[in-house]
């Protein structure tokens, strides 16, 4: 299949922007933390995870050594086309990009049961990893968009997708979330973190719903439900790695997709490291 290469170029490139580079949010949301911060062991992390950020982004080099499995996003507009050759053109800009970032050799040999054994060793070449499902939506600008995320291994170890019983209301929700935000966060130890929090009807949804809040969230801009989840999680003073501290989390992410007339809510969860989200978007 022939590949666009003004696709392949701009998503590559974007793919090295999601690795290397903190959003403008996202750097001031550190430094309030900073101000306000009175253990001096945490608001000294803090500052050095800023200072790392501010040199990768000079730099181009990545945020962090586990640089992350790719993630997609596609928001196609009502005049919008996408064909075949522009979601293979995409795949080729998110294999390149790896191999520019650079990003860490993690792809998996062997067949089916030799990957998840892991018996067959990896494949040197960073462009070899997959990038996971693209996932589509639509929106209302008539572009094609591309957002792309970088998933570290920590945050995938320590999140939550599971059913809640709502119980008519949202507080055993809510309270579910913080339990695990609590947890996940002492146990991370990349901390301080962004929630990243979907609610839906079936795993999946509420899987893709975290991923869009990821994409649609903002430090600057938080919901009553996403600043009260995060309040309460700094209450437990795990603080930057784990030493302390008012700033747990530096913000909340969340979307509800449509629920079903159920006695459950399916959660996904996931505590985002302190470089994450990494994420980056251009217009194909």
């Amino acid at each position: 299949m022939t590949v666009d290469r003004a696709i392949v170029e701009k998503v590559s490139d974007t793919l090295v922007r999601a690795g290397s580079t903190f959003l403008p949010d996202k750097k001031e949301a550190y430094r309030k933390a900073i101000e306000k911060e009175t253990n001096p062991q945490s608001k000294w992390v803090m500052e050095k995870v800023l200072e790392n950020a501010e040199a990768a982004e000079r730099n181009h080099s990545p945020l962090c050594d586990d640089t992350g499995i790719p993630h997609i996003v596609l928001e196609i507009g009502e005049n919008a086309v996408v064909t075949g050759g522009t979601l293979e053109s995409v795949r080729e800009g998110v294999r390149q990009g790896l191999r520019k970032l650079p990003g860490r050799p993690m792809a998996v040999k062997g067949t089916d049961e030799q990957r998840i054994a892991q018996s067959q060793g990896m494949y040197e070449d960073p462009g070899m990893l997959d990038a996971a499902p693209i996932l589509i939506r639509r929106t209302e600008e008539d572009v094609v968009r591309v957002h792309v995320l970088m998933f570290g291994g920590g945050p995938a170890i320590q999140g939550h997708t599971h059913r809640v019983y709502h119980k008519h209301g949202t507080e055993a929700v809510f309270g579910q979330i913080v339990e695990w935000a609590k947890e996940s966060t002492k146990n991370l130890g990349c901390s301080p973190c962004t929630l990243a929090v979907g609610v839906g009807r079936s795993h999946y949804e509420a899987s893709s719903l975290m991923l869009q809040a990821l994409v649609d969230g903002r430090y600057d801009m938080q919901s009553d439900m996403e600043q009260e989840i995060t309040r309460r999680v700094n209450e437990s003073q795990v603080g930057a790695l784990g030493l302390g501290g008012d700033t747990t989390v530096l913000a909340t992410f969340m979307k509800v997709g449509p629920q079903r007339a159920s006695g459950v809510r399916i959660v996904c969860m996931r505590p985002c490291c302190c470089f994450e989200p990494r994420i980056a978007s251009c217009e194909l």
